[in-house]
């Protein structure tokens, strides 16, 4: 029997050190910096523990945003309009349509029937 190569989506994305992607690093640093302002906060204080305990539970955060895909289920209104896509695709859209002030723009295509005499 011969090896077949199974196809599937990429999108450019290359692993680096095996787990991340470019994305998820990116995220992943976005993340630890954020936690790095707590971490000096929290280091004034005398907490720097926390602060590190911040700065790793931020840059998982980040991880989880730019890795995984919300999952798809019927039980929530959310994961069953936006089962299947990239969390941060998600995220994006929710920060977009809140800078628009909540509008809902719906178009309505109005069909006219066929009406015959008779019938």
């Amino acid at each position: 029997m011969g090896t077949y190569n199974l196809p599937r989506n990429v999108k450019g994305e290359g692993r680096i050190l095996f787990i991340f992607s470019s994305k998820a690093l990116i995220y992943s640093a976005i993340g630890a910096a954020s936690g790095l302002v707590f971490y000096l906060i929290f280091n004034i204080l005398g907490l720097s523990l926390v602060g590190l305990i911040i700065i790793v539970a931020l840059g998982l955060l980040g991880f989880l945003i730019g890795t995984f895909k919300m999952p798809d289920s019927t039980n929530f209104e959310i994961t069953r309009k936006t089962g299947g896509e990239n969390i941060d695709d998600v995220i994006k859209r929710a920060i977009k349509f809140k800078m628009q002030k909540n509008k809902i723009y719906v178009y309505k295509e109005i069909k006219e029937e066929d009406t015959k005499d008779g019938e």
